[in-house]
């Protein structure tokens, strides 16, 4: 990897870093702002929810404005965002400031994430190099989630829950600074003039709507009246946004995109396999905490030797692609989840961290990269340097939806567990609620590791032999060796 190439992953991977970070590390926050600033507990949830609801809704359009506008520029626009919001939330005294200040981080996330994964795929192209530069960001992306509960509970402990947000505008501005030097420009594919705005502000709405109907589901109920009309407009616009793509003279999505099946079935898995494992994180962290009783900042730590398993894995994860193929890794990066997610289920009320948790989450954090790292090459394999923003905003997507609909739904699962359970104590009863939510989890990953066999990713064609012959004339051009089709549409 060329010394220019590893400056820039790692200024992108770092960015990576501090977006998954963001969606953690206000979790362990949140219990002090709501102290301090006398904020009910119905708002302070949406100081969480805000900025998932405004990263879901923008990351398609996000990575398709990188396609038209240029990557390098909406990254660049995204940190802007993102730390501009974080000094409105370092100085908000209310519970509207604060929200605010998150769902305004969360359209520079979108804008940020987007970009980075669409530019990491213009400079490294298919093969070891871009395998192993999506190992590096994975790992930092795993150990961001990760570290955001320890770094939440470290900071709020000793500086104030303004320390979470005053840290953004720090890393961000650094993050800023060699952008020009060490991330490549790249013009922009049209003017403005054919932008598709009905699409734009079509799919934006949809998608923005179905995550508030997903994170709201929690806390009203997946039948209450106000989770089904939402989910019902945001079901009709995202198809009214594709009946205006088909018709568009410059569509936001071409839909022939999801005429191959690698990239339909990636975006699948990549949906499933947050569904199955992100969860992970918040409930043994309550399981730590709630039922073990143990600190905010200790119950953080707690996750430590799961990050330092997923960056040693997505070090060497591309070899084990080079050695085995794409499908057999994801397959049995799947079947790892599946077998860690039943290992943790068996956690018990009187049990310790050596024993319950830490044995699934180091077998959690082999499979972490392998699941991430291949379903990210599946979902951009093939993908033409006009379409880097597009393929990286529908992963994205996926994933980011695949987080939200795992945690409402297992989070749900553990509530109605828990509530139905009629141990004495409430801390067995709170066991059996995380088991059995670990167990769905599981079940999840069985799914996503049957489907992943049938993800068709065809090898390259060997070269064939060359038959002898005299030696070729001064001047001579060799003939081009046909290719096979790396993909088959359907």
């Amino acid at each position: 990897m060329r010394a220019d190439h590893r400056r820039a992953l790692a200024l992108l991977a770092c960015t990576q870093f501090l977006l998954l970070l963001d969606t953690s590390v206000i979790n362990v926050a949140a219990p002090s702002m709501g102290r301090d600033l006398d904020i009910s507990p119905a708002a302070l949830s949406w100081v969480a929810n805000a900025y998932l609801v405004s990263f879901g809704g923008l990351l398609l359009l996000s990575g398709r404005a990188a396609d038209l506008l240029g990557r390098r520029r909406v990254f660049v626009m995204g940190l802007a965002t993102l730390t501009a919001a974080s000094v409105l939330g370092t100085v908000a005294n209310s519970a509207a400031l604060l929200i605010t200040a998150r769902a305004a981080q969360g359209v520079g996330a979108a804008m940020a994430a987007a970009a980075a994964l669409a530019l990491l795929l213009m400079l490294f192209q298919d093969g070891p190099e871009r395998h192993r530069a999506l190992g590096i960001f994975a790992a930092m992306a795993g150990a961001g989630g990760a570290a955001g509960t320890v770094l939440g509970g470290v900071l709020t402990s000793w500086l104030g829950w303004e320390s979470t947000f005053a840290m953004n505008v720090l890393v961000g501005i650094a993050l800023m600074l060699p952008v020009r030097r060490l991330l490549p420009a790249d013009r922009p594919a049209t003017d403005g003039r054919g932008i598709d705005l009905p699409g734009a502000v079509t799919v934006t709405l949809g998608l923005a709507l179905l995550a508030y109907a997903l994170v709201n589901a929690g806390e009203t109920g997946r039948r209450a009246t106000e989770t089904l009309a939402t989910g019902a407009a945001a079901l009709v616009l995202l198809a009214v946004f594709a009946a205006l793509e088909r018709r568009a003279a410059h569509p936001l999505v071409p839909l022939e995109i999801f005429r191959r099946r690698t990239l339909r079935l990636a975006n699948l898995l990549a949906a499933l396999w947050q569904m199955s494992l992100f969860p992970m994180f918040f409930l043994v962290s309550l399981y730590l905490q709630a039922v073990l009783g143990h600190e905010p900042v200790i119950g953080g730590l707690g996750l430590l030797p799961l990050s330092l398993v997923v960056v040693v894995t997505a070090s060497f994860a591309d070899r084990l692609i080079g050695r085995f193929g794409l499908r057999a890794v994801l397959t049995a990066g799947f079947a790892l989840v599946a077998l860690g997610m039943a290992w943790q289920s068996l956690l018990s009320a009187d049990g310790s961290f050596v024993t319950d948790v830490l044995p699934p989450s180091l077998i959690l954090g082999v499979a972490l990269p392998l699941v991430s790292i291949t379903t990210n090459v599946a979902a951009t394999l093939g993908t033409a340097e006009h379409e880097a923003g597009l393929a990286s905003g529908l992963v994205n997507t996926s994933l980011q939806f695949g987080s939200v609909i795992g945690l409402a739904v297992l989070s749900g699962v553990a509530a109605a567990r828990t509530g139905a359970s009629d141990a004495t104590g409430a801390g067995v009863a709170l066991t059996e609620g995380f088991g059995t939510a670990f167990l769905v989890g599981a079940a999840v990953a069985v799914v996503a590791g049957l489907l992943s066999t049938r993800l068709v990713l065809p090898d390259p064609p060997a070269a064939a032999p060359a038959a002898p012959g005299p030696p070729p004339e001064p001047g001579d051009v060799p003939a081009p060796t046909p290719t096979r089709s790396r993909e088959t549409d359907t």
